[in-house]
C-alpha cells in the first residue's frame, strides 16, 4: 500500500471497497432506470404521432381509444416514469449513497481506496505507464 492507504487495515479497505463496488452497480441500475424513463417518454411522444396519423387516415375509433386508454397512461399504478425514478432516488439510491459516504470515512474519505492499494501493489516503480499518479 502507498502512504495514503497504509494507515488503514486491509480488512477495512477491502470491506469499503466491496461496498463501493455494490454502489457502482446501483449507479448502473439507476442509469438503466433513467434509460427506461427516457425510452418510455419517447415512445409516448411517438404514440401521439401515430394517433394523429391514424386519425388523419380515417381510423377515428382506434385513434380515440388509443388517446383515452393508452396515451399518458401510468406505467405503474399511479405513476409515470419520472415518479418511479424520483421514488427510487428518494427511498433507495440516496440512502445507499449516504452509507457509502459514511463508510468511506473509515478510509479517510478516499474513494477507491481498495483500487488504490491494488495499483500500488501491482505497479512497477520507475517504469513508464506505472506512475503513481495523483490522488
Amino acid at each position: 500500500m502507498d502512504d495514503r492507504t497504509s494507515r488503514f487495515d486491509d480488512a477495512t479497505v477491502r470491506a469499503v471497497g466491496k461496498l463501493s463496488e455494490a454502489f457502482e452497480t446501483i449507479e448502473r441500475a439507476r442509469g438503466h432506470l433513467y434509460a427506461f424513463h427516457q425510452l418510455t417518454g419517447g415512445a409516448d411522444l411517438c404514440l401521439e404521432e401515430a394517433i394523429d396519423q391514424l386519425w388523419a387516415a380515417g381510423h377515428t375509433d382506434l385513434s380515440q381509444r388509443l388517446t383515452t386508454e393508452l396515451l399518458g397512461r401510468n406505467v405503474l399504478p399511479g405513476r409515470w416514469t419520472f415518479q418511479v425514478v424520483e421514488e427510487y432516488d428518494d427511498t433507495y439510491y440516496d440512502v445507499f449513497r449516504e452509507f457509502v459516504v459514511e463508510a468511506r470515512r473509515l478510509t479517510g474519505g478516499r474513494r477507491h481506496s481498495y483500487e488504490a492499494s491494488l495499483k500500488e501493489q501491482r505497479r512497477t516503480p520507475g517504469l513508464a505507464g506505472h506512475e503513481r499518479g495523483r490522488g
